[in-house]
């Protein structure tokens, strides 16, 4: 039968981990755990910035943003891996499929410029501390913030309108724990070179743009830093630096790994391992990479428990 009068697939069925079916309660305790941690450890620093005045700045109003996305991520992805976990796979509509596919997209392309917008704001910090205050005051805040949200939305609605042109016949097992792009260019029974090609523009246009601003952004700081006199005094501004570029090294690694490319990438346990990192491993350390050595949040989280009624 010709693929024109094949039945189109109305629901796929994510395959998930069946060659560690054998681990199956300890892969569900683990990325539950993981959930729950993650979940709490955001929300803790969602709930510290607006409680605390004294982190009533840029900095922190971004990192509470970046809470947020990183929130509303691991509820996308992590969830349906834990379900699939219980029912060694999980069936899902096409229409399911494209939607949970848009928000993770969106919140992705989000932290992409939500990122390079927190190097900005570093930025101006260190190369332009008279001026910061003024510059980057709580109206340019609100809006780079709701740029930020507003660009991954129409960035993956560019790439999940791709994906919706595109005729799926059969077979209708994703192996994956999620919808991702890869994954479903290799179910359609549609031509996707064109769509690949597309879709690889997109991806490198978000990548690209908000990379290129961090690194700008960067280069500046490391030039000023670096005229600074004293080691103190560069210890002491790399430090406010260093948790941003460890999280951006580790975020932008792996997704230039996952969608720069011109092609779905073959190997699935390859992509089923990468994904693992950059939607669940991820998230779970940031948190603690932004909050590890940062003595303005274990002051404020001192000062949050010692009130009355947390106490």
């Amino acid at each position: 039968m010709s693929n024109s009068t094949k039945t189109p697939v109305t629901e796929f069925i994510l395959l998930g981990f069946p060659e560690l079916c054998h681990m199956q309660g300890l892969l569900f305790g683990s990325f539950l755990t993981i959930y729950m941690v993650t979940i709490l450890e955001n929300l803790v620093i969602v709930a510290t910035v607006r409680a605390s005045r004294r982190l009533h700045t840029p900095m922190y109003f971004f990192l509470a943003n970046l809470s947020v996305l990183e929130t509303l991520c691991t509820s996308v992805t992590i969830p349906t891996l834990l379900a699939g976990l219980l029912a060694s796979a999980r069936t899902i509509s096409f229409s399911g499929c494209l939607t949970q596919l848009f928000v993770f997209l969106s919140l992705g392309s989000s932290e992409c410029f939500l990122l390079a917008t927190m190097a900005y704001d570093r930025y101006l910090a260190i190369c332009h501390p008279l001026h910061y205050p003024a510059i980057m005051d709580s109206r340019l805040c609100l809006r780079l913030a709701l740029s930020a949200w507003l660009g991954g939305f129409l960035a993956s609605s560019v790439s999940t309108a791709l994906i919706s042109r595109l005729r799926f016949c059969g077979p209708k097992v994703l192996n994956h724990f999620f919808c991702d792009i890869s994954p479903l260019l290799q179910l359609s029974c549609s031509d996707t070179t064109t769509i690949e090609v597309l879709d690889f523009v997109a991806a490198l246009a978000v990548l690209a743009t908000s990379l290129l601003v961090t690194m700008i952004s960067y280069t500046h700081i490391v030039a000023t830093v670096l005229r600074i006199p004293g080691r103190a005094g560069r210890q002491r501004a790399f430090s406010t630096c260093a948790s941003h570029l460890t999280v951006v090294a580790l975020f932008y690694s792996t997704t230039t790994f996952m969608y720069a490319q011109p092609q779905a990438i073959r190997s699935f346990d390859l992509n089923k391992l990468v994904s693992v990192v950059y939607s669940v491993v991820t998230p779970l350390f940031n948190p603690i990479i932004y909050c590890l050595r940062n003595r303005d949040i274990h002051e404020a989280l001192g000062k949050l428990h010692r009130a009355p009624g947390l106490s």
